[in-house]
């Protein structure tokens, strides 16, 4: 395993809820991360983040890491979920709460 590949792992591991993205949960530099971002603000989850336009390694390795070739892309409890329709369509469903829930994350209900 890499050095990026690595680093992936302990990034997905170490945090509950974990977000690849382009820019920041505050400051997005795309709609789909801004989305997702969203999202998760809005379920009061706590996120950790990286912004991939800062390092185009880890951006190439977590597209390798995953076998999913687009950005954001959101790993809970180290699973990888999906990118930003997936988690969209999941959070509309009610299936992103549920998935929380069997994972033992607390979150905004009242959302």
């Amino acid at each position: 395993m890499s050095n990026s590949q690595e680093t992936i792992k302990s990034l997905i591991t170490s945090n509950d809820v974990f977000l690849f993205m382009k820019g920041t949960p505050d400051f997005p530099q795309c709609g789909f991360s801004g989305q997702v971002a969203q999202i998760l603000a809005y379920l009061g989850l706590e996120v950790g983040s990286f912004n991939i336009l800062e390092d185009e390694e880890i951006r190439q390795a977590v597209k390798d890491f995953s076998n999913w070739p687009t950005l954001p892309q959101l790993y809970i409890k180290g699973e990888f979920v999906g990118g930003a329709d997936i988690v969209r369509e999941m959070f509309q469903q009610g299936e992103l709460q549920t998935m929380l829930s069997e994972k033992g994350i607390s979150f905004n209900s009242e959302a």
